[in-house]
């Protein structure tokens, strides 16, 4: 057993202290603290010794350093039954200390916050938190160590119990609840400048070794097909933005495909600052629309592909209405919606589908799309690692490489079918009118046929339309394909060696074509 006598407390996060540090005190246990924390128990009337006192050395660097200290970690790495550790805590005067209740700096909760500066979150690294974290989880056969305040009322019933004494059992479970602790701020914080060194990832800012870490959220009833076992993972440390931050407000449990498919049609509206509608079906987009109106942007998204869209999920940007939500009620069968909220009358009338999954997340907008951030592509024995495709086409980054030159309406839609085709798998060809798509051609194995799907998809409405694709045109006989349906104007990457001759055709079509230098492969 492990006897109480003297902790030491220093937290970020106070929920749940005040009862802590009352039954500490009650049980005799003197207190030691630093700065805040040690305010935040003196105003509870509760006797507390400040870190300095304890050490006789001031604090330095304005806070930086103040527990980096011999007396301090001397305390905490004596072993209890070793003569010459014990002879030395004599001589140096070094009064131990039993039980260590610190949580870290909030390192993760800054960053989440797309205005926080690199200076700004370098200064939200804890650095002696976690050394006293470790030198109490090294020691814990005889220091108790609490880096959770969930694990308050577990130590306190404990303590209770056993006449303010801990099972060594106990101090040994807090312990390895620790080093997980320390191990996933410490992956954070690395990722976090790694994705800092430069706009984006370079070659050299890929590490030597991933350590990837995640806990389970739920288990699922099969995977992909009902023969495969399946589980859903968060990692740890990340934010609420995602559908691993979602809440389910209403059906079924989510399968291993509505997974994936929320994910898709959350990220593709969260590319736009604008309401916009993503409908999703097999990962890809059906239909996306964008604009003022919601309710008329999710009818606009449906018309792209309506027969696509049965058994399909729903994306949005913007709260869900109740006119909105008539409209998707009253569409052909729908698996999921997600949205950052909905309103009390479109919540009743969208769970009047018994089996429809609503999914609630966090406000999401285009600044939800970190730059740096990382995707992983798991192969046999293998990880594939990137970074995440978060780059758009602006206006002032396209190259007009024909003569004739698209109208400003032209362009806008231009640039909404491109980011368009980025979510869609390769061979991606997006054809828009306006704000709205109206065909989709999706992986196949030659462009020519994704733009022939998307041409039959959209019918009369490739008339006066625009096409976007995702790569390069490796000849002309898209181009071709798209002057016969009445496309008015193309955006594309280039680079093909074929580039004259598919801009030689665009001229001849009278097709207005523009360029952008960027590939937006999705495989």
């Amino acid at each position: 057993m492990v006897r109480i006598k003297r902790a030491l407390i220093s937290v970020s996060d106070k929920s749940g202290l005040e009862e802590f540090a009352r039954f500490l005190h009650k049980c005799g246990v003197e207190i030691v603290s630093t700065g805040g924390t040690a305010r935040f128990i003196r105003d509870l009337e509760i006797p507390v010794r400040l870190v300095s006192e304890f050490t006789n050395s001031d604090e330095m660097l304005n806070g930086r350093v103040k527990t980096l200290h011999p007396k301090i970690h001397g305390a905490l790495l004596a072993l209890r039954d070793n003569k010459e550790h014990c002879a030395q805590v004599k001589i140096f005067s070094i009064e131990l200390i039993d039980m260590v209740v610190v949580n870290l700096y909030p390192f993760e909760k800054t960053i989440l916050d797309p205005s926080t500066t690199i200076n700004e979150a370098i200064e939200n690294i804890d650095i002696g938190g976690p050394s006293m974290l470790r030198s109490a989880a090294k020691n814990a056969r005889s220091v108790a160590v609490i880096c959770n305040p969930q694990r308050y009322g577990q130590v306190m019933n404990e303590m209770k119990e056993n006449n303010c004494e801990l099972k060594k059992s106990t101090c040994f479970k807090l312990a390895v609840e620790v080093f997980e602790r320390t191990y996933a701020y410490d992956r954070s914080i690395a990722g976090y400048l790694r994705a800092s060194e430069t706009e984006g990832m370079t070659k050299e800012a890929m590490a030597q070794s991933i350590n990837l870490e995640f806990e389970k959220v739920q288990e699922l009833r099969y995977g992909e097909n009902p023969h495969q076992q399946a589980a859903f993972y968060k990692e740890k440390g990340s934010g609420a933005q995602g559908i691993a931050g979602a809440r389910q407000l209403h059906g079924k449990e989510l399968s291993f495909n509505n997974i994936l498919d929320l994910d898709a049609a959350l990220n593709i509206v969260k590319d736009f600052t604008i309401p916009a509608v993503s409908i999703i079906k097999h990962n890809n987009p059906c239909g996306v629309s964008v604009g003022e109106n919601l309710s008329l942007i999710y009818k606009d998204a449906l018309a792209c592909d309506s027969l696509s869209a049965f058994g399909s999920i729903v994306g949005l940007n913007r709260l869900v209405d109740q006119v909105t939500a008539e409209a998707i009620f009253s569409a052909d069968f729908v698996e999921c919606i997600i949205a950052p909220g909905y309103s009390p009358q479109a919540l009743d009338i969208l769970k009047k589908k018994k089996n429809l999954r609503i999914m609630e997340v966090d406000e999401i907008s285009e600044t939800s799309q970190m730059s740096g951030e990382l995707d992983y592509k798991r192969i046999t024995q293998g990880l594939l690692v990137e970074a995440k495709d978060n780059m758009s086409v602006y206006n002032e980054k396209v190259k007009i490489v024909t003569s004739k030159k698209p109208t400003k309406e032209q362009m806008n839609s231009l640039l909404f079918a491109q980011t368009v085709a980025k979510h869609v798998k390769s061979n991606a060809i997006v054809l828009a009118q306006g704000s709205k798509t109206v065909g989709i051609g999706a992986g196949q194995m030659s462009r020519v046929d994704s733009v022939i799907i998307a041409i039959r998809k959209a019918d009369e409405r490739t008339r006066g339309a625009v096409l976007a694709s995702d790569a390069f045109f490796p000849k002309a006989d898209s181009i071709e394909a798209a002057a016969k349906a009445g496309i008015v104007a193309i955006i594309q990457p280039g680079g093909s060696i074929r580039d004259g001759e598919v801009i030689q055709a665009a001229e001849e079509a009278g097709i207005a074509m523009v360029m952008t230098g960027l590939r937006h492969f999705k495989h």
